[in-house]
């Protein structure tokens, strides 16, 4: 394992990250062995940052983690992540939502504190443009969620704050540029590089506006998420959680299944799909760590496996353009 820093939070964070949502399900399932067998062979091989959310599983991902971290004996050898969202009627008690969460991520993590607490509504325009999105005065107003965190902060129930970056580009770059925030997790892999590349205007996906820019501008930590995809490029199967959530449909896995396949075909057969678009995310000088969700160890050995790869680099640009292309 490597380790690179986390911008300026004065970490030193793992280059593959445990995430623990529900794409694999594995920390929202009843499978308290796999959860610590996986668990463990992430600890053995370096990984130290554990991601996780009170919406996942309606805080069954948080408990479990709790419980397999205590079981494992692990302490503060390790970094943990949660998120919180904010639904429409918490905006009229932002401070007491907010406090809520925490309190209930706490008692679910057996953690008296965690590493970062980021926020994990979409930002746009207006309040309701994408689900459950909120827009950049109801963050940094007075008495908005940025004041909010920073109680935490204060309170020393949270060390980092961050932001989850999925919305409109303008608006999450204002927040962004209001430097409030120490990192940023988004979407970003080789089917849909636009968090970190420019993209052509006629790119059929979501255009995340190259925002690992303006974070690196901040000297912010950018975690990388979706980074296969949802399992497309992973060759997996459609998920449960792919087949209900609003944020990544089965109609955008399908599509970038067939993206994956072609790219298969340009990499050809020395070249695993696997390994290449995880070394493509690791590749961005601005990443700090490439989030993923393991539901088996086997899992964990051939993500390390393409992390060390003696492979030579390749040149994305042409590759990039062509994927851009392919619907």
């Amino acid at each position: 394992m490597n380790y690179r820093p986390l911008g300026k939070t004065g970490v030193n964070i793992s280059a593959i990250s445990f995430g623990a949502g529900p794409v694999s399900a594995l920390m929202t399932s009843d499978n308290r062995d796999g959860q610590l067998a996986v668990v463990k062979a992430c600890l053995d091989c370096g990984i130290n940052w554990f991601d996780t959310a009170a919406g996942y599983g309606a805080g069954e991902s948080e408990r479990n983690l709790g419980q397999v971290l205590k079981e494992l004996g692990v302490g503060a050898s390790i970094y943990i992540a949660t998120k919180m969202r904010l639904m429409p009627g918490d905006l009229g008690d932002v401070r007491g939502a907010v406090r809520r969460s925490i309190e209930g991520s706490l008692q679910r993590l057996r953690r008296s504190s965690v590493t970062l607490l980021q926020l994990h509504n979409s930002i746009t325009a207006r309040r309701g443009d994408e689900p459950t999105s909120i827009m950049p005065a109801d963050i940094l107003g007075s008495g908005g969620i940025a004041d909010a965190f920073e109680e935490l902060r204060a309170e020393g129930h949270v060390e980092h704050l961050g932001l989850t970056g999925i919305g409109h580009p303008a608006a999450l770059t204002e927040v962004i540029e209001s430097g409030r925030f120490a990192t940023m997790q988004v979407p970003y892999n080789v089917l849909n590089p636009s968090a970190g590349h420019t993209v052509p205007d006629a790119f059929a996906e979501t255009n995340y506006g190259n925002v690992i820019a303006s974070c690196a501008r901040q000297r912010m930590g950018v975690l990388a998420i979706r980074v296969l995809a949802g399992g497309a490029l992973a060759k997996s199967p459609p998920s449960a959680h792919t087949l209900k959530t609003p944020y990544f449909p089965l109609d955008l896995y399908e599509r970038d299944r067939r993206r994956a396949d072609h790219l298969e075909t340009i990499l050809g057969a020395d070249r695993k799909l696997l390994d290449e678009s995880i070394r493509f995310v690791l590749n961005h000088q601005s990443v700090s760590s490439a989030l993923i969700g393991f539901a088996e160890c086997w899992q964990v050995d051939e993500v390390v496996e393409a992390l060390n790869s003696s492979k030579s680099p390749l040149d994305w640009n042409e590759i990039i353009a062509t994927l851009c292309r392919t619907r």
